[in-house]
């Protein structure tokens, strides 16, 4: 099998942050129930949250705020973007093996991006917190105003500014709107199955691999890059 130095900085490997490389429900969803909280409600237990992590901010938001028959959107947002930087960030563990997977990329001339929903200032900080910050070419994410944070469109944003080749490139997340970023630019795809999306979902968006535990990233990883240097560009 291939090693990660075999490959040049002509590839790149672009990673969603949460439920791929950290586990932040917890953080997201305690965060959640404060929000709803301070808007005058009381957070109903029967409500699924699992499925709110992946989605840009104010439209999660939108959707958890129609149960309880609220459309404060905005200052929903607002009111989790401040929670969320003094408390819900902190609670954001690591996926067992990831940091020694990332630092063996960053080690190689493979360049590594973060393509997350996340304003780039909090992937940073909460990659600076656990010591991989310097492992990124680049810590990209939505804007500061939680704007910008499609994937699609991030992902076109990443290969245009850092003159990254979708057919030297690969995306890896755990939810469908990292499958569909990655096929809307040509990309292959990795699905990860230990996030919040699982295999049906994973599945249905058509991604090209799905890898059920965090110690088997490295080797598909490896797969996917060699498969894709075989392919004349």
């Amino acid at each position: 099998m291939a090693s990660f130095h075999d490959f040049d900085s002509r590839y790149a490997v672009l990673f969603d942050l949460d439920g791929t490389i950290i586990d932040s429900r917890q953080g997201i969803i305690s965060t959640l129930h404060h929000v709803i909280q301070t808007l005058g409600h009381q957070p109903d237990p029967s409500v699924d949250l699992t499925w709110v992590v992946g989605p840009p901010l104010s439209e999660l938001m939108a959707h958890v705020l129609a149960h309880y028959g609220e459309d404060r959107v905005e200052r929903a947002v607002e009111i989790y973007r401040a929670r969320y930087q003094v408390a819900g960030r902190f609670d954001t563990p690591l996926f067992p093996g990831m940091a020694k997977l990332l630092r063996d990329l960053a080690a190689s001339p493979v360049r590594l991006y973060t393509a997350t929903s996340k304003p780039a200032f909090l992937a940073r900080d909460i990659l600076e917190m656990h010591g991989l910050e310097d492992c990124f070419d680049r810590i990209c994410g939505a804007n500061d105003d939680d704007s910008g944070g499609e994937k699609p469109e991030m992902i076109a944003r990443i290969l245009a500014e850092y003159k990254a080749s979708p057919e030297r490139a690969l995306m890896i997340g755990d939810r469908r709107f990292d499958i569909n970023g990655a096929h809307a630019n040509k990309l292959r795809s990795v699905g990860v199955l230990w996030g919040y999306g699982g295999e049906k979902e994973l599945t249905e968006a058509g991604a090209d691999v799905l890898v059920a535990e965090p110690q088997d990233l490295d080797e598909t990883i490896r797969a996917q890059l060699h498969a894709l240097s075989r392919v004349r560009v």
